[in-house]
């Protein structure tokens, strides 16, 4: 596969340096879907570009799901708009782990998520991973798909987090959960 415009990998020193690093939303006013991740890793934060890392599985997941005519780079993200999506966390600080990230940065990061789905009201967010969302929004009972709660209005899902490092689901399995998503957004 042909690399996009501007790619490049970072070097080691390069993603040593990305600790605490933050990231640019790719957000627009009028999405009709926002996907959520949980903080950025050091690789992500390193070439600035979300779920960078190689072996992440949501690129593959959001073409799987039937959101892209094929596999997006992380270097293509700003294409995501031109269909009404975006792309946040809820904690902007990078760290090596997802794990690094307290219950109170969750919970902090669910406050600002709530203030940019006002800003930008899409219709529809989407958060990737159970357990940062049971914890930064205090539903320690909430399962996968639709939740019966809104976001400052928006229909919120969720979905497994597509990080490598999340071995209880392949991309069969996410690309067909990211297929419900985009069916229940996007009719």
């Amino acid at each position: 596969m042909e690399k996009p415009p501007g790619f490049w990998k970072p070097s080691k020193e390069q993603i040593a340096l990305a600790v605490n690093k933050q990231i640019s939303d790719v957000i627009a006013p009028g999405i009709k879907l926002l996907f959520c991740g949980i903080n950025p890793g050091l690789y992500t934060a390193a070439i600035e570009k979300h779920f960078g890392r190689p072996g992440n599985r949501f690129w593959p997941a959001l073409f799987a799901g039937g959101f892209t005519p094929r596999i997006y780079s992380p270097f293509e993200q700003h294409l995501l708009l031109i269909d009404n999506i975006g792309i946040t966390n809820l904690v902007n600080r990078a760290t090596a782990r997802a794990d690094e990230v307290s219950e109170n940065e969750l919970q902090k990061g669910a406050e600002i998520l709530s203030e940019k789905i006002t800003k930008y009201k899409p219709d529809a967010v989407a958060i990737l991973g159970i357990t940062t969302y049971r914890t930064a929004f205090k539903r320690p009972k909430a399962k996968l798909g639709l939740q019966e709660d809104t976001i400052s209005g928006a229909r919120v899902w969720v979905l497994p987090n597509p990080s490598g490092l999340n071995a209880h689901f392949q991309i069969k399995e996410l690309g067909l959960l990211f297929a419900q998503l985009k069916s229940g957004v996007f009719g």
